[in-house]
């Protein structure tokens, strides 16, 4: 099979061919349909995200496809079941083989693109509005990196939850999406001054932020007293210095949020919010945006749309 391999973190990520995977006990092999990209992945290149694998590994941290086979002690789910599965790693390849606890049974109504790109994004940002920062109807929430592949999926459930959402995003071409996620306002981050616009709507109650960065001190800013801010990641590459004393002065709350982290510490939160999730998608209350898909003979030049943010929603591979 094909596989699209990490072998030194000095050397970039190549297409290679290797035999198939053979499920070990307690695991399923899966046929992959879909693998969705995410900015971890680009850390993981680098060697510098918290869970990079030891090398040589295959990249791709969610995916969707068909269980083909099953170890010693699988019952579940059954062979020919379409799941999806965040893996952590081996997405970019034609089969792979992943903790039978891990593959998620989805509707039969979700094509695989939507499948592999729902798990993290989706549950990132349920989790963190829902579970970590209890956003309630009515509030402001203000969502950095707002069209990217967690931001924009924090405008939609954020407006569900019927927040009055701002979206912050470069360029027009993406506010319109946002725009079409739910936003009620919209601020452009390249010609747009974040800290006034925000405090002339109000202020935020909660901040979404996946940008860090300046975009995280112009945010905590322009956000209200007892507000709560999120932090989900650094897509400009700097982790910004968050000053405790004008936390102690605003009694702003920050939030550190790391989905993937409840698989070891609570998973029952987790598959609760999952649950919640597959529900709205089965009624037509949510709208996967894939802003890109490419074939797995294109996975450089999908890392490369990610890495320039020029993506909107999720960027799909296709082995």
């Amino acid at each position: 099979m094909r596989a699209f391999r990490v072998t030194a973190h000095d050397t970039p990520p190549s297409l290679t061919r290797m035999d198939p995977p053979q499920p070990g006990p307690g695991e399923v092999l899966v046929e992959i349909a879909a693998c969705g990209l995410n900015f971890a992945d680009l850390l993981m290149i680098r060697g510098q995200y918290q869970d990079t694998p030891a090398l040589p590994f295959t990249l791709g941290m969610e995916i969707a496809g068909t269980v083909r086979g099953h170890g010693n002690g699988v019952t579940g789910p059954a062979i020919g079941t379409r799941v999806a599965v965040f893996a952590g790693q081996g997405g970019l390849a034609e089969f792979g083989v992943f903790p039978a606890s891990r593959a998620i049974a989805i509707p039969e109504e979700m094509p695989f693109e939507d499948a592999a790109g729902f798990l993290i994004a989706y549950g990132t940002s349920h989790l963190a509005l829902a579970h970590r920062a209890h956003l309630q109807a009515g509030e402001r929430l203000l969502v950095l990196g707002a069209a990217g592949g967690v931001g924009l999926t924090a405008v939609e459930i954020g407006a569900r939850m019927g927040a009055e959402v701002i979206a912050c995003a470069r360029g027009a071409d993406k506010l319109a999406v946002a725009r079409a996620a739910g936003a009620a306002h919209a601020i452009d981050s390249e010609t747009g001054d974040i800290r006034a616009e925000v405090k002339a709507l109000g202020g935020a109650d909660v901040v979404y932020d996946a940008v860090g960065g300046a975009q995280f001190t112009a945010a905590m800013r322009c956000t209200n007293p007892e507000g709560r801010i999120l932090v989900i990641g650094f897509a400009s590459g700097e982790i910004p210095d968050i000053p405790a004393n004008h936390l102690l002065v605003k009694n702003i709350s920050v939030i550190g949020h790391y989905w993937g982290g409840y698989m070891q510490f609570a998973p029952q939160t987790l598959t609760d919010s999952l649950a919640t999730l597959f529900g709205w998608y089965r009624e037509g209350g949510l709208r996967p945006h894939i802003g890109a898909t490419y074939s797995l003979d294109q996975a450089a030049d999908a890392l490369a749309l990610l890495k320039g943010r020029k993506s909107t929603g999720k960027v799909v591979v296709t082995p």
